[in-house]
Order: C-alpha cells, then sequence, then structure tokens
C-alpha cells in the first residue's frame, strides 16, 4: 500500500504540478510523504537525511512540535486577517524580528516570500531617493518576481528582463577572481574599487540603491573577504544611495548568527528576509526597516501591499520559530556543529580528493566547489554532477546541487553524529568518481 502512495503521488504530481525552472517532460521527482528533524521519508518507509533543508529554509528542522502547535492553536483562533488591521501575533512576530536587528530598526513589513521582500525594499529605496537604478552582483539570486529577477544576475534573469533601471557589477569571490587577485585582502580591495567605477560611471545621482545578499547563497557560499561589506556602506554612504542587505537565505541562524550581518562591521538601511524566520512551514517575509527610511512614509503613502502580509498562521509560526531556536540554543548549535564538525570534515574532503577545489563557508551554510581540474579550476562538468546528485540521494541524502557544486546546507538543529555520516557518504561518492 505505501509503494502504491508513491506510485499515485508521482502519477498526480506529473499529470497535474508544472514545476519551477525545469523543462517539464522527463521529470521524475523525489516524494516525500513526512520529516522529522533532518530526517525526511518516502511513502515506503526509505529515509533521507536532509542536507539541503529543502532550499536552504528549514533551519528549524522538519516537524519542530511547538511551530506546529502555534500553526495549529492560531489555526483555531483566527486564521486569516487583513493586513490593515491590527493583531497581536503579527505584532509579537514583528517584535521578535527587529529584536533581531542591529539598533535602529524598529518596523517590518511583511510580505509573502523572499522575492517580494525584496521588491518593496527597492520600491522604499526608490521612494526615499527619488532615483531610479539598483546595482546588484552578476553572482546573485533575488528572487523570481519583476525586479527581484532582474537583480538576479545568474542565468535565470536572461529570460525575465522586464523591469528598468538594473545594473550589475561583480563581487568578489578569490577562488574565479574577476580581479586577478591573490590573497582576501587583494579581492576585497579590488571590488570595492571595481563596484566604485561602476558607481561613478552610472551617475551617482541616477542611483537609488546597492542591494546585496549578505553571504550569496545559490550562487555559491561566497564569504565576503576582510572589511568588504563596511566599506560597501561608506561607498552607499559617500554617494547617498540605500544599502539593502538580502538575509533571505543566510539569515535566522543559517550562519551560525541570528543574521548573517552580525558577523561584520556593517549596519545596512534595508534588511530583506524569509525563509529561515519560521523554517517556511507557511510563507513568510519581509522587510526589516531602519527608522530614518520608514520616517520617509509617516506623512506619505506608502504605495505597496499584499493580502496575505503579516498573515496569523506565518506570524504564529515566526513567534515560536524564533522562541524555540533561542529557548533550544539552535543557533549557537548550527555555529559549533559548522566550526567544529563541518567545516573541518570537509576540509578533509578537499585534501582527499583531486575534484574538491575549494570548500568555503560557515555555520551550516558551505559549499564543496568540484573541478576536473585542479590547477585550471574548471568546474566540474554537468553529467558528472548529475552522477553526483544521483549517487547521494542513493546512499539516503538529500543534497542541495548548483552548476559545479555542493551545497552543504542541513537544518540548524543538526546532530554531529548526522554530520558525521553525511561526511561519510559525500566522501563516498567523490570516491566513486
Amino acid at each position: 500500500m505505501s509503494a502504491d502512495l508513491d506510485q499515485q503521488t508521482r502519477s498526480l504530481d506529473r499529470a497535474h504540478v508544472f514545476h519551477s525552472w525545469s523543462a517539464q517532460g522527463a521529470l521524475d521527482p523525489l516524494v516525500i510523504a513526512g520529516g522529522k528533524g533532518c530526517q525526511l521519508w518516502d511513502h515506503s518507509g526509505r529515509q533521507y537525511l536532509d542536507f539541503s533543508s529543502q532550499l536552504v529554509n528549514t533551519n528549524i528542522g522538519h516537524l519542530h512540535p511547538k511551530v506546529v502547535e502555534a500553526i495549529q492553536q492560531q489555526a483555531a483562533l483566527l486564521p486569516t486577517v487583513a493586513p490593515s488591521t491590527a493583531n497581536l501575533t503579527r505584532g509579537e512576530a514583528a517584535q521578535r524580528i527587529v529584536a533581531r536587528a542591529p539598533e535602529g530598526f524598529s518596523k517590518v513589513f511583511f510580505t509573502n516570500g523572499g522575492a517580494d521582500a525584496n521588491e518593496n525594499a527597492i520600491r522604499m529605496a526608490r521612494l526615499t531617493t527619488g532615483r531610479e537604478k539598483v546595482l546588484s552582483t552578476y553572482r546573485s539570486y533575488h528572487g523570481n518576481t519583476g525586479a527581484a529577477i532582474v537583480s538576479t544576475g545568474d542565468w535565470r534573469r536572461q529570460p525575465n528582463e522586464y523591469a528598468r533601471g538594473h545594473v550589475h557589477f561583480f563581487g568578489p569571490y578569490l577562488y574565479r577572481s574577476e580581479f586577478w587577485a591573490t590573497t582576501p585582502e587583494e579581492e576585497s580591495e579590488r571590488a570595492l574599487r571595481h563596484l566604485r567605477r561602476v558607481i561613478e560611471s552610472e551617475g551617482p545621482a541616477t542611483i537609488a540603491a546597492i542591494l546585496l545578499e549578505t553571504i550569496p547563497g545559490t550562487a555559491g557560499v561566497l564569504v565576503p573577504p576582510p572589511g568588504y561589506l563596511a566599506d560597501v556602506r561608506a561607498l552607499a554612504d559617500e554617494f547617498g544611495l540605500v544599502l539593502i542587505l538580502d538575509e533571505v537565505m543566510a539569515g535566522f541562524g543559517r550562519t551560525g548568527e541570528w543574521l548573517a550581518l552580525d558577523a561584520y562591521d556593517v549596519v545596512p538601511d534595508l534588511i530583506t528576509f524569509a525563509k529561515g524566520v519560521n523554517s517556511g512551514y507557511v510563507p513568510v517575509g519581509g522587510v526589516i526597516i531602519s527608522d530614518p527610511v520608514a520616517a520617509q512614509f509617516d506623512e506619505r503613502v506608502f504605495p505597496g501591499g499584499l493580502t496575505y502580509s503579516g498573515h496569523p498562521l506565518a506570524a504564529a509560526s515566526v513567534v515560536a520559530t524564533l522562541d524555540a531556536m533561542e529557548e533550544e540554543g539552535i543557533v549557537a548549535n548550527a555555529k559549533r556543529v559548522g566550526a567544529d564538525v563541518l567545516g573541518p570534515g570537509l576540509r578533509v574532503l578537499a585534501d582527499k580528493h583531486d575534484v574538491v577545489g575549494e570548500v568555503r563557508g560557515t555555520g551550516v551554510f558551505w559549499a564543496v566547489e568540484l573541478v576536473s581540474d585542479a590547477a585550471a579550476r574548471t568546474p566540474l562538468d554537468g553529467p558528472t554532477m548529475g552522477r553526483i546528485k544521483a549517487g547521494l540521494l542513493e546512499r539516503g541524502l538529500i543534497p542541495f546541487v548548483q552548476d559545479n557544486r555542493i551545497h552543504v546546507a542541513p537544518p540548524c538543529v543538526v546532530t554531529d553524529d548526522e554530520a558525521a555520516q553525511a561526511l561519510a557518504i559525500y566522501d563516498d561518492v567523490l570516491a566513486s568518481l
């Protein structure tokens, strides 16, 4: 009967579900029926270790009882209400979120997810400055709606360039430096010089904002080099630009900090979030707004809104998630596991396997970059990456595979034993090449 349910699930999916970022004809999606913590399973009972956190969002793990209970209680009390009303759960969610932001942030605009969080941050920046252009990096992902996808730098932008006023530049990435740098310090200095020239060439009076992922995620877990983010803040101040930090993937425990920006000497004007704030149990996102930007709309109308902004079920899941993460030391666990288990273990794999070009990351947010030629740093080809993904799944691990990289991104509740199990699976699959 359980195998029949797996087959029924596949049949219904292929008959009626249109999948994102995919050619539909040859899809054979993995069936997931349930989960708990870092474990998932299908209807037949086959278990998988989730080292993708799905789309790098289930920071608190699957089926956390406190979050599930909070959603159930809110559903029994008030399952939905218009965003124009005042709602206690929504207010408590906003309070919990701004408590994790730097000093000088008091307000949250709630959205349905990360893409529309970035959309509305861009809107706020343009209205605040009266300018149009938004600068963002080529190695970035900011979402799949109008301005968010055009802010995105990777290939997904190209068939979707319908929004106006977007300019891209190269951010730091020492392993594949665009600036002939040989040290992190050189990469930071030269990337900043490049950004300054882009600002000067575009005309500061035409630019509303710089939009950056604090740590670019889908682009490769590109941990910024020393001084880079602080000096981008200085450039924004020099030219009167709004600095938006996108914490959709990196925020709320993923890096071993409450917000990834906590590890850097930088305070932006706007912070976007989603995913990790409630582990994706209910769709939610938002913009954490600095007090000067929020004050721009004290006497003028903010021309934006969403039917489900601050949805009570989402708000309840945010409150429960952030409280549980605090009470159970989940952010500290992510930091410790990254420093003591994942980081050292992945570096051992890099020393052992010539196919590993570089390992980089922090907390439970790592990338293993794979190459066919270590000296030339030639990215491993797509068919081989496909074999790696299949090998990981065969051994019971759900991976996050992007381009020539394995992104190692388990829930923040991952245990040392689960991390060791995953490292052994990675080792086995890389050895099989």
